[in-house]
């Protein structure tokens, strides 16, 4: 492997992460940049032809799109609620609980977040949970960084089970090395990812008992007054009982029922047993933790959207121009349980599942005569749900035809600044990632991987998580980092003498990791919260948790594989 070919492929990398991180660039402006390097590598170092290269950027337009529809419908219903006033109830309804900002993490990042990213995945707990903090009352930016990081041990199984679904069983059953070798074990291919699963589980139970106090600790590190991790301490027997209460029918869920709904019943338990422990009156810290006041936030904390609901509020009409109501909490909180119940629905029942997938669904085959198609399941998004659901809350709530004018608009206005960024961020990935299929080669990726695996030899299971965390960061997706890299991985462990189950559980949990910087998902956050443009800085921040997961999930699977279970297949 030349070096020149790394050098090359790692460029638009390295371009993304000197721009975004080092110079704090906005995604409207690297994104654009980093595409024309990648065409630059593509052409030059990888002998693409205009032809494939257009073809690739098309397709991540595509993709692109199906980004941008979920959160269109994000914020269109973010909108709504907000001219409802049914996030004012919300907010009473979250005091009645604990006014603490840190016990409203616990509940609303790492247990609902997980219930959301369970069901529909595409980055969507943090467009729905995002919002949702600001209107309790904290600033975007804070908001933004702990709605990514706490919902990480579900992205494995997002979707339903999506990432393992498609991500494993379909492609390992076509590569017939690997089929062959598991069917030699008495093992069919889905039996085996069900394996993989557990270890994924396995692997996140232990490294994520930490993972809502994280949470908690990075906001009152760098967003609390005191600039320290002491408060959150106070909250840490509440943090581990979340966990708990969470990480037992998560692990049971993907050991006796298989990859599709730890990531739901975790949550859905979790949510329980914790909210009726608190309410029982266990677990509330001493004194009531806060953001000082507003005035003394610096101006990247708040961007559009101001935190909380306006209090200038006259003879009925609020500030933006919504009416004034008086909701019952079950009433404000009807479009969210609808959106969860759609949500579920439009994944499990079969029948309904394979009618949005195949009505009004815009295709593109062979585009430009390439191998390389793409599609837009308009009704099978998570964004058609989020529209349904705001046509059913315009009769639920009462909205004026004023009302829902206004929060079309103010969405429209909101969706427009993250089109540039996501279009030629996908545009970027579809590059690097045809690179490969474009020239009969192997691919940007893969001599990135390759370069990595032959640089570390016999300790390259410490990496493995990471190798799943660059194909979400590029893709966006843990199912994509799967597709991307799940053959690869198996090949290494065979290579090593290294269990291919439990790295192929690494990988799935790095493509969880992944997600935490993923620039889709920073991007579509930042939208929904009125704050794009600092993607940079909410990356910097991301990148502690990242370092901690990797890190741990490293030594678990040198652990696992070398030490414990050396005879796993």
């Amino acid at each position: 492997m030349a070096l020149t070919d790394i050098a090359v492929a790692i460029t638009p990398l390295a371009i993304i992460a000197y721009l975004m991180v080092g110079r704090f660039w906005p995604a409207t402006r690297a994104m654009p940049v980093a595409w024309l390097v990648a065409i630059v590598a593509g052409y030059a170092g990888w002998n693409m032809s205009p032809t494939w290269i257009g073809a690739a950027t098309v397709n991540g337009f595509i993709t692109a799109a199906s980004i941008l529809w979920i959160v269109f419908g994000a914020i269109l219903l973010l909108y709504t609620l907000k001219r409802t006033g049914a996030f004012d109830a919300i907010n009473q309804g979250f005091a009645s609980i604990s006014d603490d900002r840190r016990v409203q993490v616990v509940l609303l990042v790492f247990l609902m977040g997980s219930f959301i990213e369970g069901a529909a995945g595409f980055g969507t707990p943090a467009a729905i949970v995002g919002p949702l903090l600001v209107g309790l009352g904290f600033p975007p930016l804070a908001a933004v960084v702990v709605a990514l990081t706490g919902n990480l041990m579900a992205i494995t199984f997002g979707a339903v089970g999506t990432p393992l679904i498609i991500g494993m069983i379909d492609i390992f059953g076509d590569v017939e090395v690997i089929s062959s070798a598991v069917a030699a074990q008495g093992m069919t291919v889905e039996g085996w990812v069900a394996d993989i699963a557990v270890w994924a589980a396995s692997f996140h139970v232990v490294v994520g008992a930490v993972l809502p106090f994280i949470g908690v600790a990075m906001m009152t590190r760098f967003f609390g007054e005191e600039r320290s991790i002491k408060p959150a301490l106070e909250v840490l027997p509440l943090t581990l009982f979340a966990w708990a209460s969470f990480a037992v029918p998560y692990w049971a869920t993907a050991y006796f029922l298989g990859p599709e709904f730890p990531g739901l019943m975790g949550a859905m338990v979790g949510l329980f047993v914790t909210v009726g422990a608190l309410k029982a009156g266990f677990f509330h810290p001493d004194d009531e933790w806060d953001f000082g006041d507003q005035s003394s936030w610096p101006d990247h904390w708040v961007g559009e959207i101001q935190p909380g609901e306006s209090a200038d509020r006259e003879a009925g009409v609020a500030a933006d121009g919504g009416v004034v109501r008086t909701m019952s909490l079950w009433k404000a909180w009807t479009p969210y349980a609808l959106v969860a119940a759609l949500l579920v629905v439009t994944r499990v029942v079969d029948p309904v599942t394979a009618f949005l997938q195949s009505t009004l669904v815009l295709q593109w085959g062979s585009i430009f005569g390439t191998s390389l198609s793409g599609s837009l399941a308009v009704l099978y998004l998570p964004g058609a749900v989020f529209v349904a659901v705001h046509l059913l809350t315009i009769p639920i709530h009462g909205m004026s035809k004023a009302e829902v004018v206004g929060a079309w608009s103010e969405t429209i206005e909101k969706v427009t600044p993250a089109v540039v960024a996501l279009l030629f961020a996908v545009a970027t990935v579809q590059i690097m990632l045809q690179s490969g299929t474009a020239t009969g080669t192997d691919g940007m990726l893969i001599v990135l991987s390759d370069a990595m695996a032959n640089l570390a030899g016999g300790v390259y299971p410490f990496f493995a998580s990471l190798v799943g965390a660059l194909g979400a960061f590029l893709a966006g997706s843990n199912t994509v980092s799967d597709i991307l890299f799940g053959t690869f991985q198996y090949g290494v462990a065979d290579q090593i003498g290294f269990p291919r189950t439990i790295i192929l559980g690494a990988q799935a949990v790095g493509g969880a990791i992944g997600n935490l910087i993923a620039v889709h998902n920073v991007v579509a956050a930042l939208a929904v919260v009125g704050l794009v443009g600092e993607e940079g800085r909410v990356i910097r921040y991301e990148l502690i948790p990242l370092a901690y997961y990797a890190t741990a999930t490293g030594v678990l699977t040198l652990l696992f594989g070398y030490v414990l279970f050396p005879g796993t297949f």
